[in-house]
């Protein structure tokens, strides 16, 4: 769970009163989807061989270099713990909580890894060099500030995963540089086989993802949201990321008419009730389709907002096409 009250998993959050506007915010700018094409591209099934490697360039550009294959792994962000769990590892330390979900480690499990204090904003540099790790792997916009202090005492992996597409190769990578190529292979495989099914029946209906704490709150855009980008193949999802300072109004939001709609709560510190609980009372938010006709769902933000990699991309599958149906 995320410990700051400043600031989401997300790259950014834009906050904006309920009744006024819903925040939008991703990778790149645009414009509100104004028509409801589905992508033409069909994903493929077919999974390329991995070959084991002691250095690579990563998916995004990153050399990554190993004297041998990693053996303790400490994972800064979520999408680490998902990759290890896909490969058959378990990391020596981390600071998500996303390994307690029952389709990973599970609560029991999840609690014989170390968690790393300092949260997911700021871990402590000293607490993840004393799991002596041969590699430690986060979030490139968020983390990507330790690597001074980590160099020469470890491998900083910086990854910046904004697409499913981004989420499978590095998957791939981690694969390649731990030797389990067979076990990488298999959980693509697993996963491209799931959206393509999925794609082969896709819901006329209109989706929209939200995240937030309180009243203010964000839309999830494909540009730089790794769940949100799976939406467009298995849904309507007009929904584009206008930059940084840009924003949905509610009323645009319901000339949508929304058939299904998720929500992600973030909590920091206590739990305090869901978001779809506290935006009840707002008389506009109740105007919206999926809200009128009881099809608002709150999902777990570890898998949905967090994890990223393959594993939970497809329990997020799973979860819309059924809400799709």
């Amino acid at each position: 769970m995320l410990r700051s009250p400043s600031r989401f998993v997300r790259s950014c959050v834009i906050a904006a009163a309920v009744g006024s506007v819903l925040a939008g915010c991703g990778a790149s700018s645009g414009d509100t989807a104004s028509d409801k094409a589905r992508p033409d591209a069909k994903t493929e099934v077919t999974v390329e061989p991995i070959e084991a490697a002691k250095e690579l360039t990563d998916t995004n550009g990153v050399k990554v270099s190993l004297k041998k294959e990693p053996e303790r792994i400490v994972c800064l962000f979520a999408l680490c713990d998902d990759i290890l769990t896909e490969l058959g590892i378990v990391p020596v330390a981390t600071n998500s909580t996303l390994l307690a979900h029952p389709d990973f480690l599970g609560a029991a499990k999840a609690k014989e890894v170390d968690v790393v204090p300092g949260g997911f904003i700021a871990p402590e540099v000293e607490a993840i060099l004393s799991h002596k790790p041969d590699l430690v792997i986060g979030l490139g916009d968020t983390h990507g500030k330790l690597a001074p202090a980590l160099k020469g005492a470890t491998t900083f992996w910086a990854m910046q995963p904004e697409t499913w597409q981004d989420s499978v190769g590095y998957l791939r990578d981690v694969a390649a540089l731990t030797g389990r190529t067979a076990q990488g292979e298999k959980a693509e495989k697993t996963f491209r086989t799931k959206l393509a099914e999925a794609e082969k029946a896709p819901s006329d209906k209109t989706a929209l993802v939200i995240y937030g704490s309180d009243e203010n709150f964000g839309v999830a855009t494909p540009e730089g949201d790794v769940a949100a980008s799976l939406l467009p193949k298995i849904a309507q999802y007009p929904w584009k990321s206008r930059g940084v300072e840009g924003s949905y109004s509610l009323e645009e939001i319901l000339a949508q008419d929304v058939d299904v709609l998720f929500v992600e709560t973030m909590s920091f510190g206590n739990a305090d009730g869901k978001l779809s609980q506290k935006l009840a009372d707002n008389p506009l938010w109740g105007k919206i389709p999926a809200v009128r006709n009881g099809d608002v769902h709150e999902v777990d933000p570890e898998v949905w907002a967090k994890g990223r990699g393959t594993r939970s991309l497809g329990i997020v599958l799973d979860e819309a096409t059924a809400a799709l149906r």
